[in-house]
């Protein structure tokens, strides 16, 4: 499972050996995710807008908020919904024309685990019950890829969700109106936090770099919330985990997702 990513012979042999040794390439803990920095504002045309950086990963998410006809079974309910790309300039990997396989999973991931945590109270951004509603809609643009674009992207748009501010609308003649100037904070409830885990041979370590997730057997995506309970879940690789690998991976996501989210918190 590379997702199109190629590494030598020589470098997986590498990487194994200081796996067997409780090593690894970069002299992280087999727990220890990358350092992650996280700059708010950065597009100040945005309604909210966050750059991550997970080691020498990249993300920059922008929010941009709109009145949207809400869907039709959801008419009491505001919008969501969060995107993901990989810029040409990221990765020689990346492709350019329509999202391939590992791109919409990447924005799907990102998506489920910030709608599913509840992080955004969706019943205070309706303007008129099946009329009206606010649309809230993360943009995530990878910049710089050197692995684990699921956590990167995930803290860039929780980041910016969270930092955001929601203009303030009117009803006039049924029509949604802005009014100008004023803005609200958004409804938050939670802080979601995703945290990847690859399995490479019968080693499980957090946060994979690039050369990491090109030999692993399988992947593990764990999002958490605020109270540390696990609100969205997937699995990636040929491979698979033992009930007991999975009790492990899920004590890792809340012990590192608790840590991540104090970075996220003072960011704001």
């Amino acid at each position: 499972m590379s997702d199109g990513l190629i590494i030598d012979q020589l470098k997986k042999n590498q990487i194994l050996d200081l796996l067997k040794e409780g090593k690894r390439v970069d002299g992280r803990q087999f727990d220890e995710p990358r350092k992650l920095t996280i700059d708010i504002g950065v597009i100040p045309k945005a309604e909210g807008s966050a750059r991550a950086r997970l080691g020498d990963t990249e993300v920059v998410a922008g929010v941009k908020v709109q009145p949207e006809r809400p869907f039709p079974d959801t008419g009491d309910k505001g919008m969501l919904i969060c995107t993901a790309e990989i810029l040409p300039i990221a990765h020689p990997s990346a492709e350019t024309g329509p999202p391939q396989p590992p791109v919409v999973e990447l924005a799907r991931v990102t998506d489920r685990g910030i709608r599913e945590s509840g992080m955004l109270d969706m019943k205070q951004l309706v303007l008129e019950k099946d009329k009206s509603v606010i649309g809230v809609f993360c943009d995530n643009a990878v910049t710089d890829h050197d692995g684990n674009l699921f956590d990167a992207c995930s803290y860039a748009s929780t980041a910016a969700i969270n930092a955001c501010k929601i203009p303030k609308y009117e009803m006039q003649d049924d029509a949604p109106v802005k009014i100008e100037g004023e803005f609200t904070e958004p409804p938050i409830t939670t802080l979601p936090v995703s945290v990847t885990m690859a399995k490479i041979d019968n080693f499980i370590i957090v946060d994979p770099t690039i050369e990491e997730w090109a030999i692993m057997d399988a992947r593990i995506t764990i999002t958490t919330n605020s109270d540390g309970n696990v609100v969205a879940l997937q699995k990636g690789g040929s491979d698979g985990f033992t009930q007991e690998e999975l009790i492990k991976c899920s004590e890792m996501s809340i012990k590192v997702g608790s840590k991540i989210r104090e970075i996220i918190k003072q960011s704001k």
